[in-house]
């Protein structure tokens, strides 16, 4: 039998944007890139790393806009919480189909498609190297997908949150916009606040913060960059102490 490499963590959170599951269509599911991301996840989980998953809900709804049309910001926020359920299902299928138990743990009560948050239940799953997908946000409209990805992480005793963006970690600027931005190769948690690096939302990294849960941000679009990362190699910025 061949060892498994050695990994940093045991138990991670991975956070990715709803957007993230688009692909390049303009908003919905793109089935390949999902099977992609379900590949990445199984890779890690391969390495015997425990994983919780929360998936925004950004290519259904998006809270903010809604409210800026003229809709009640509570009602946009809960719609955006049902499509983060509608991603975690495409995401649970996905994972099934790669050999992989997981579990939709829905913060809003929808016992016909996913299982209430018991926090108690959820740590057993991971204990049985189930994957969990955490949906529905917080179950609170207000907060949004990177808040509640950081309040399960501390809640699953997560060592690091795991970031998935279309960068491959934290610049000084928009690297699309800006030839010269410079990339973080780590970065503290009140530099991403008085910077406005737009990591995630303040509140996310003052809970990150105040509970020493290091953030590590890299791109998903990079074939491999997630397993790569937890096997001590790749491209990316940590958000720490």
């Amino acid at each position: 039998m061949t060892s498994e490499p050695k990994t940093a963590y045991k138990r991670v959170m991975l956070k990715i944007s709803g957007e993230a599951l688009m692909g390049d269509t303009g908003f919905g599911l793109h089935p390949p890139t999902v099977e992609r991301i379900a590949k990445e996840v199984k890779s890690v989980h391969d390495l015997g790393v425990e994983i919780c998953m929360v998936i925004g809900g950004g290519t259904i709804f998006r809270g903010l806009q809604g409210s800026a049309q003229g809709m009640e910001r509570t009602t946009a926020d809960y719609m955006g919480m049902l499509a983060t359920v509608m991603n975690a299902l495409a995401v649970q299928s996905a994972l099934e189909a790669e050999g992989i138990h997981t579990r939709v743990i829905s913060a809003i009560t929808m016992n016909e498609v996913a299982e209430p948050y018991i926090r108690r239940r959820a740590v057993r799953h991971l204990e049985k190297k189930r994957v969990c997908i955490f949906a529905a946000g917080t179950g609170n409209p207000y907060f949004t997908t990177d808040t509640a990805a950081t309040l399960r992480a501390n809640e699953m005793s997560c060592e690091a949150i795991f970031k998935g963006t279309k960068v491959d970690g934290v610049y000084d600027k928009d690297p699309v916009k800006h030839a010269d931005a410079k990339r973080y190769k780590e970065v503290s948690y009140d530099e991403v606040l008085q910077k406005h690096l737009g990591v995630m939302d303040a509140s996310a990294i003052a809970l990150a913060r105040d509970n020493h849960l290091p953030i590590i941000v890299f791109s998903l679009d990079e074939p491999g960059g997630f397993r790569g990362i937890l096997a001590g190699e790749g491209t990316y910025t940590i958000v720490h102490d």
